[in-house]
């Protein structure tokens, strides 16, 4: 238990589809601050090229979750290939949702630390994107405060 409340669990190595259609619904809420999934089947293959992957759940609800990747996989996300092209090893945070309700409440932090722990552990750098249209201020902040650098920018036509 940690002090938030939550229990940080390991996705199960084959997700039943009631856990995903409670992530795939988690992700859906969290667009356009992470990417739209176009079904259950595309979530579940992303879950398959992932490297790490955990969800916190308070009262038997899970409340969010994290997938990450590792360099090498087949993921063909524009934001994983540039790190793809720009760095040998690292550890890449493709989302992170969380239930609007359980917001400000630590568990972005708590990830973050779990995920980073990862990253100095295989002594790789940790990498992400945060989306600036629409703006998010607060995710900025976060990555900001948490020692992010901008390296690079990108815009969509979507």
């Amino acid at each position: 238990m940690n002090q938030f409340d939550h229990e940080i669990h390991s996705f199960p190595s084959t997700p039943s589809q009631e856990f995903l259609e409670i992530i795939f619904t988690l992700n859906q809420e969290n667009t356009p601050e992470v990417g739209s999934l176009g079904s259950i089947e595309h979530l579940r293959q992303l879950i398959k090229l992932s490297s790490y992957q955990f969800y916190v759940v308070k009262d038997n609800e899970i409340t969010g979750f994290i997938i990450c990747f590792r360099e090498k996989s087949s993921y063909d996300s524009p934001n994983y290939k540039f790190f793809s092209n720009t760095e040998s090893k690292f550890l890449y945070i493709d989302r992170i949702a969380i239930k609007d309700l359980f917001r400000r409440q630590g568990i972005g932090k708590t990830f973050y630390d779990l995920i980073e722990k990862i990253a100095i552990t295989k002594e790789v750098p940790l990498c992400c994107e945060v989306n600036t249209l629409p703006e998010n201020l607060i995710s900025t902040k976060f990555h900001e405060d948490f020692g992010f650098k901008k390296i690079g920018s990108r815009e969509y036509e979507d």
